[in-house]
């Protein structure tokens, strides 16, 4: 994509993914067959599905980390492909399913390093960087922890730093894989919370497309979901008529019913009768 192009596109914040008939596989396995879709500003897509169904595989094509066996991923109406990386990090922030801290640093220049898109000249950052980066630990009630260093972290705070700095980076659209593994409840919570707010903000709808394996808490936060089952079907759309009994039942190989209790709904394993 030339710069020109590029500028035109980062003039306005909405981002809008699209995939076109397209096919991901492993091995001999078919995980997704003919998917087209769009993902939308102001939407929040949950992908679901059991362990090995391609939800990182999805992501990492969606990310353009990867490529895909069949079909094309465009950002803007652009193709991945031709997105110069420094654009392309300014369009889309990524959280892969774990972090590796290699040497000691604060909670805040981790966060930091992900304003890398928006660095010019010597690289310096900027009053303004230094803004969003305190921003992003507000909004995960991780204020007090910019001074800590990162190594002394436990495996859920160094999840929630690493999803500040996805925030922080600025994107309007966001793809994260597995970004509640390691929370407690609080948190998951909480980072939701704070995600639907991202999404919702007024000033820029944004979009936001992660993977999940609580389908109740999807249910609740995500308005979305891609329900997956690794054989090559594929279900979209409002997350409550794609997460439903039957679908989710379908995927996982085991049998789920929906149960309410005044305005909460929740999807519950079906008891197997004990063996005689």
């Amino acid at each position: 994509m030339d710069a020109a192009a590029e500028v035109a596109v980062n003039a306005k914040l909405r981002a809008s993914l699209h995939v076109s008939a397209l096919a991901l596989r492993a091995g001999g396995r078919t995980l997704i067959d003919d998917l087209t879709l769009t993902f939308s500003p102001g939407e929040a897509w949950c992908i679901a599905g059991p362990n090995g169904a391609g939800k990182t595989t999805l992501l990492n094509v969606l990310a353009g980390l990867s490529k895909p066996a069949a079909g094309a991923v465009s950002l803007d109406g652009v193709d991945l492909n031709d997105w110069r990386a420094a654009g392309l990090a300014r369009r889309r922030a990524w959280m892969p399913q774990s972090t590796h801290d290699a040497f000691s640093a604060t909670v805040l220049d981790v966060v930091m390093l992900n304003r890398f898109p928006h660095l010019s000249g010597w690289g310096w950052e900027s009053d303004a960087d230094r803004r969003a980066a305190h921003a992003a630990l507000d909004a995960l009630g991780l204020a007090a922890f910019a001074s800590r260093d990162v190594l002394s972290l436990s495996g859920g705070e160094r999840q929630r730093v690493a999803l500040a700095a996805t925030l922080c980076q600025g994107a309007p659209l966001l793809l994260l894989d597995e970004p509640l593994s390691h929370l407690d409840l609080h948190h998951q919570i909480e980072c939701l919370e704070a995600l639907g707010d991202w999404v919702r903000d007024p000033a820029a709808q944004r979009t936001l497309i992660f993977s999940c394996h609580d389908l109740n808490l999807a249910r609740r936060f995500a308005t979305h979901a891609l329900l997956i089952d690794g054989a090559g079907r594929a279900h979209a759309g409002p997350v409550r008529d794609v997460l439903s009994a039957e679908r989710a039942s379908a995927a996982f190989g085991y049998a789920l019913t929906l149960i309410r209790e005044g305005a909460h709904e929740a999807l519950v394993p079906v008891m197997r009768a004990p063996h005689p």
